[in-house]
This record gives C-alpha cells, structure tokens and sequence, in this order.
C-alpha cells in the first residue's frame, strides 16, 4: 500500500471516528460554570434553564458556582477548559461586554477565547426609593437633582457594574449630578434604601422585586423600553421623557473557543426548546427576567455590538477597577 492512500485511510478513519465522537456526545455530565454564588438572578437562570434541558433530553448537568472579580474568575475558568463539549458557563453584560474596559487587564478575550451557544434572557433594571424619602416619581428625582446637584445619592451593587452604568447613563439623559455610592452586592445596599440612607437605589428587576411587592421600596422607573408585566404599574425611563432609553442586562452560554460546531448547535437547539415552553418563561418572568433564544450568530453579534457601546459609558463615568 503507498504512502497515498494509507493517509486517505487515516483520514477516513479519523473522521469517522470523529463522527461517531460526536453522535455519542453527551457521554458525561456537561459542568455549567455560573461565575456568581448561589441565588442570585445568574444562578437561577442557569439551574432553570438547565433543568428544563436535562429533563427533556436526559443530559446531566453539574452547576459550579465560582465568583470572584465580577464575575472574571469563573467565565475564565469556562474559556481555559477543554473544548470538548463538556464545560459551559453562563455569562453576561458585566463579565463578557463591560469588564473589557472597566479592567486594566482581563485573563481572557470574550470574543476569541469564547464560542456563544445562545443568549438565554434579558433582565431590565428598577430604579427605587424608600418609602421614607419624598421621591414619589422619577421626576422629583430629577427636579431636585437640578436644584440641588449631587444632593441626591444613587446607590448600585458596585462600582462599574450594570445599574452604575445604567445610572451614569440616566444622569447624562436627565441633564443631572447624582452622587454615586457603591455597594459590594446587594444585601446591605437594599437594607440603606428601604431605610432612607441612601436615597435612590438601582439594581435589577429579580433582585428588587420582592420588596417592591411587600412596599418595603417605592419603584420610580424601569430601564428597559418595555414595562414588566410584574410591576405593569412602574414607568419606563423611556416614557418618563427620556425618549429612545432603552438599557438591559443579558444572560448567555457559551463554550471553550474550539469546541465543536454540532456540539454547539445541538446545545443551541435543546436550549432554544426549553427557552419556547411556557413554565419556563413564567419561572423568568416571576424573577423578572425575559427568556431570549436565537442561534450563536445572534449572540456573537450582541457581545460584539455591546462591548463599545458600554465601554464608552465605563469611559465617560470614570469608573475604574485594578
């Protein structure tokens, strides 16, 4: 036999081998990084949406929780992994389009290390009050803010997070100074607006919505451009006068860059599956989130699009973290 076609035999053999590889994928449980604890609106999202999954299609799937740097540990953790079809993690707005620029230097690329599966939901922010403080509308927030600049102080989860962000970008809208207090996460932020310590209070809508339903906080605005059919009756910044505002968080998967397209496509398509069943998109939405869907084109695109566009909000704020 010549040295020809002894390799197209090889060749043969390893692409069948290769197919067949890929026909028995998944042989093990798949590991689901969530760069956040356990809890919160990430982890939820993740543990739903994976087990409407493994349920109709008998995968197993592992959820490790690993925080730490805004998320930047875990989703490089996810990108350093074999790219086998057995590691995915969960990423979003902050970790895969803000932190980019927000850090003086990142452990991965969001757009070379990483290959997107499917973007999995949207969640808008809340802008609250205590019910303590004299702001009843967004307007008194704003009225008094151009009488008094920087006398109102909006609190976020932290600094160069999604609402700092969020609120940078409504100051700049509304013409107005706010002082800018960062929390490290939520637990003692919602604590100092439900006592009137701070005085106005962004985060998203599945971290606030339970003590807007118990009246613990008075909800002023909604960033996204649509209301949320769980608080229908809070305006969005949009109609409040602000016209074309329109500002979301978004949750996704993605994979080791290098793993194989039909692994990709077939997490694509389970997931677009489970993302379409009614129980789910109710489970979202009582969290206060949208369920998404749509191919890994979609997705890229959207990391794409969003990295230069929250860069130029983390340059003009300032905000910084080395």
């Amino acid at each position: 036999m010549d040295f020809s076609r002894r390799l197209l035999l090889a060749l043969a053999g390893a692409t069948l081998c290769s197919s067949a590889l890929a026909q028995a994928w998944p042989a093990k449980p798949i590991r689901l990084v969530v760069p956040f604890p356990p809890g919160g609106g990430t982890d939820i999202i993740a543990r739903e949406t994976s087990q409407r999954v493994a349920k109709a299609t008998g995968w197993t799937f592992v959820i490790e929780n690993k925080p730490g740097a805004g998320g930047n540990l875990g989703v490089d953790a996810a990108a350093k992994a074999p790219a086998d079809g057995y590691t995915i993690v969960i990423g979003q707005t902050s970790n895969l389009a803000i932190n980019a620029t927000l850090y003086s230097k990142m452990p991965y690329d969001s757009q070379k290390d990483l290959a997107p599966v499917v973007l999995l939901a949207t969640a808008p922010l809340v802008m609250v009050t205590g019910t303590v403080t004299p702001y009843k509308t967004l307007a008194d927030v704003v009225n008094t803010s151009k009488a008094q600049p920087g006398k109102v102080n909006f609190a976020s989860p932290g600094n160069g997070t999604v609402a700092h962000l969020v609120g940078e970008m409504f100051q700049k809208a509304a013409g107005i100074k706010a002082t800018h207090v960062p929390y490290k996460g939520t637990a003692q932020a919602i604590v100092d607006v439900i006592s009137g310590g701070v005085d106005v209070y962004l985060s998203s809508v599945p971290t606030l919505l339970g003590q807007i339903k118990q009246g613990k906080v008075r909800a002023l605005a909604v960033s996204s451009a649509h209301r949320v059919d769980d608080i229908p009756n809070v305006p969005t910044i949009n109609e409040s006068g602000y016209k074309g505002f329109d500002a979301v968080s978004w949750f996704g998967l993605l994979a080791p860059a290098g793993t194989p397209k039909d692994v990709i496509a077939r997490l694509n398509a389970e997931f677009n599956k489970a993302l379409q069943q009614p129980e789910l998109a109710k489970r979202l939405g009582d969290e206060g989130a949208d369920p998404a869907g749509g191919t890994p084109e979609a997705f890229a695109a959207l990391i794409k699009d969003d990295i230069p566009r929250w860069g130029k909000v983390v340059k003009d704020s300032g905000a910084r973290v080395d």
